[in-house]
């Protein structure tokens, strides 16, 4: 029999690696915030939703609040630094649109630009928020989505993306290969 171990505060770690995405909002004066993060899911197909969970006293949040739309773009391990950059500092202080030196473009839908660096890209407008503890749970409805033809067939072309995932603090690890369940 093996044995388990209580891990108590780092429950959530139970739920790592997690892709790390890169959020993208604005000011009401259009002044862009990117933020990384790696608590975000999908929420529904119908209608097409994605939720994040944005610290309540963080800039992303109150950046959210002034204009309810976001863009999710989904970097790769050549973005890493940038990631680093976009987690560690806070937008109040830094502007980390500039500091993380990546291209910002216009989104097709939404006020919040997309990043021109990454292989895919999600453009939400809030639809819900739900207070949890210390975070507020952001339900975006999916208004575009796309992604690098390269990397994404249905799905992502591991051998061909280097799709960060977070595991925790400054590590992150690289799925590489797909493997298939047999039926029974």
């Amino acid at each position: 029999m093996v044995t388990k171990v209580d891990v108590g505060d780092y429950f959530h770690q139970l739920l790592h690696p997690r892709p790390t995405v890169l959020v993208v909002t604005v000011s009401r004066d259009g002044r862009a915030n990117v933020m990384a993060c790696s608590w975000n899911t999908p929420v529904s197909e119908e209608p097409p939703t994605v939720a994040i969970s944005i610290w309540r006293e963080s800039y992303t949040h109150q950046l959210l609040k002034e204009v309810p739309e976001f863009t999710v773009n989904v970097p790769t391990a050549q973005l890493l630094r940038a990631v680093m950059v976009a987690g560690t500092a806070s937008g109040r202080e830094v502007d980390k649109a500039s500091a993380t030196g990546l291209t910002l473009r216009p989104a097709r839908r939404v006020r919040p630009p997309i990043i021109e660096e990454c292989v895919g890209h999600l453009e939400c407008r809030v639809v819900e928020e739900v207070a949890v503890g210390e975070c507020t749970l952001f339900v975006g409805e999916v208004l575009e989505a796309y992604a690098s033809s390269s990397a994404f067939d249905r799905g992502w072309r591991l051998r061909d993306v280097d799709l960060l995932l977070h595991l925790w603090g400054r590590r992150f690890a690289i799925p590489k290969r797909t493997i298939w369940a047999r039926r029974e």
